[in-house]
């Protein structure tokens, strides 16, 4: 595989989702916005290149699984699974609608392709420690990821499970902190400082790398780093802008859920279009 070509293919796919999460958002005109599109490429690489599923059979025993901690970032794995089969395009306007498949927060219940219901921020750890090591005890080589925010560092549910999962050496599973500095209510520098965060993982006996959450391929060579690792669970810290290609959301503090016109988004879809495009054409060069 030309690694070159491969990276550029990612970047175009990262891209692909950010226009097609920003679309998903787009039919209500509100949404949790900042925080979707700082994961965005972390999406594209465990979809693209990193884990193992079948979108036919989205329960598959051995396939990876992803825990989004984080689950108001769900739009972003919506879009994902959308274009990668695990339902209809046409279901993304179901997003935040009542009765709907696509709740506000990852609903295993509701959404194919979701492998846990998340939410209440802190929680998604011990249910993704829970599935590697049930797969590890079952026999099946899987390996599970989990997406968990800065902010929700602060519930100490996450370092217990840090703990935990060292202690059995689960080496299965893969925490990928999302570090774009903010958090519900300000900045987390000012709302509870966690201080060097890949610092204390590796106090905790992960494996851990650190590295640009944007940079496609920095990143893929962080999960590629990480996944060779065995004997102890790893970690990708990944430093990222919180609202990351949505031109009315960057840089401001409250984005975390915000409300927007439709000419707000009609201008950042084609900034991110004209990002799309691009990728696609160094992808020809």
């Amino acid at each position: 595989m030309n690694k070159s070509i491969r990276y550029k293919e990612l970047r175009v796919f990262a891209e692909e989702i950010r226009v097609n999460t920003l679309k998903t958002f787009e039919f209500n005109g509100f949404g949790h916005i900042g925080g979707a599109m700082s994961i965005v490429e972390a999406v594209a690489l465990l979809y693209g290149e990193f884990m193992r599923y079948d979108p036919r059979d989205p329960s598959w025993p051995d396939r990876d699984k992803l825990v989004i901690s984080k689950g108001h970032a769900g739009p972003t794995v919506y879009a994902t699974l959308a274009m990668k089969g695990f339902f209809p395009q046409s279901m993304l306007c179901e997003l935040n609608r009542g009765g709907g498949r696509l709740p506000s927060h990852c609903d295993r219940n509701k959404t194919p392709g979701i492998d846990m219901t998340t939410g209440s921020l802190g929680q998604g750890i011990s249910a993704a420690i829970g599935i590697a090591l049930g797969d590890r005890m079952d026999g099946r080589d899987s390996r599970t990821y989990v997406i968990i925010g800065d902010g929700e560092l602060d519930e100490g549910q996450n370092w217990e499970g840090f703990m935990f999962a060292k202690h059995y050496a689960l080496d299965n599973l893969t925490a990928i902190i999302d570090v774009n500095g903010q958090q519900l209510d300000g900045y987390t520098k000012d709302v509870m400082d966690t201080g060097d965060i890949a610092a204390k993982l590796r106090a905790f006996g992960w494996y851990t790398v650190e590295t640009d959450g944007h940079d496609i391929e920095k990143l893929y060579k962080a999960f590629a780093d990480v996944k060779a690792n065995t004997g102890a669970p790893g970690a990708i810290v990944m430093h990222t802008k919180k609202g990351h290609g949505c031109c009315f959301a960057e840089n401001i503090v409250n984005n975390h859920h915000i409300n927007f016109k439709p000419e707000q988004m009609k201008e950042a879809l084609e900034k991110a279009g004209a990002v799309l495009d691009e990728a696609r054409a160094a992808l020809l060069k």
